[in-house]
Formats: C-alpha cells, sequence, structure tokens
C-alpha cells in the first residue's frame, strides 16, 4: 500500500466511544499503580546494584585503568577502574521497567483529551465516526 492513498472506513460510534472508555479506564489504572510499581522497580535495581558491586569486587584482580581521586574538604575517596567481562551471562541483568511512566502532566493531558472525545461522541446523531474523527482518538486506543 503507498503512502499517498488514505484510508476510508466508517466505525460504529458506540465502538468507538467503548474503545475510549477502556482506554481511560487503562489509564487510571496505570497511574494509579504507578507507585507501586515504581517502588518494585526501585527495590529490584537496588538489588541489581548489590550484585554488580559484589561482582566488582569479586573480580577486582582482573581490574585496569585504576583511577582515583582524594577530596579533601569531605576525606573522601574515589575509585574508578575498568573490569573486562568475559562472557556477558556473568554480569547481573540491570532490571527494565515493564510499566509506562506517566508524569502528572501528560496524565491529566490524556485523561482530559479522551474525555471530551467521550462527552462528544455520546451527544452525536451519527451511526458512525469517519476517518478524520477516528484519526484524531485513534492515539489512545
Amino acid at each position: 500500500m503507498s503512502r499517498g492513498k488514505a484510508i476510508s472506513v466508517k466505525i460504529a460510534t458506540p465502538k468507538v466511544i467503548k474503545a475510549l472508555e477502556q482506554a481511560l479506564n487503562k489509564l487510571e489504572l496505570d497511574w494509579t499503580s504507578q507507585e507501586a510499581n515504581e517502588a518494585k522497580y526501585e527495590k529490584a535495581r537496588e538489588k541489581w546494584r548489590k550484585e554488580v558491586q559484589e561482582y566488582a569486587i569479586a573480580n577486582i584482580k582482573k581490574a585496569t585503568n585504576f583511577r582515583t581521586s582524594y577530596r579533601s574538604y569531605n576525606n573522601t575517596l574515589n575509585i574508578d577502574y575498568d573490569i573486562i567481562v568475559a562472557k556477558e551471562s556473568d554480569m547481573p541483568v540491570e532490571p527494565n521497567r515493564d510499566f509506562v511512566v506517566l508524569h502528572t502532566h501528560e496524565y491529566q493531558s490524556q485523561k482530559e483529551e479522551i474525555a471530551n472525545a467521550i462527552r462528544i461522541l455520546k451527544m452525536t446523531d451519527e451511526e458512525v465516526v469517519n476517518t478524520s474523527t477516528y484519526n484524531a482518538v485513534a492515539r489512545y486506543l
């Protein structure tokens, strides 16, 4: 299919409303569970940091390129070095966020746009939603 040709479809208005309502419910669920998900991620990340420290300490004899920096104003010594990892599987696996991070402004904006689209679609007498209207709300579906 070429990029120059537009798709012309008509989708039943109740189906679009239902899909938007589901998207709004998912947005709400993502927002309310975000704090717990972030706490779980930070706990996993702290565990990973400790595993990396243990790996580095256990392999310090393999270290190269030592760099040190002493800060007399607070009596701290920073030591930085490189360790060549023989196999990637030897390294602890860094955790990833398996959830979408929503910032307050993003959440509020998306919630407002979806709610407005639902209100407008509920007021229409049209049985189908045209392509341009669908394209306006498609990013939330």
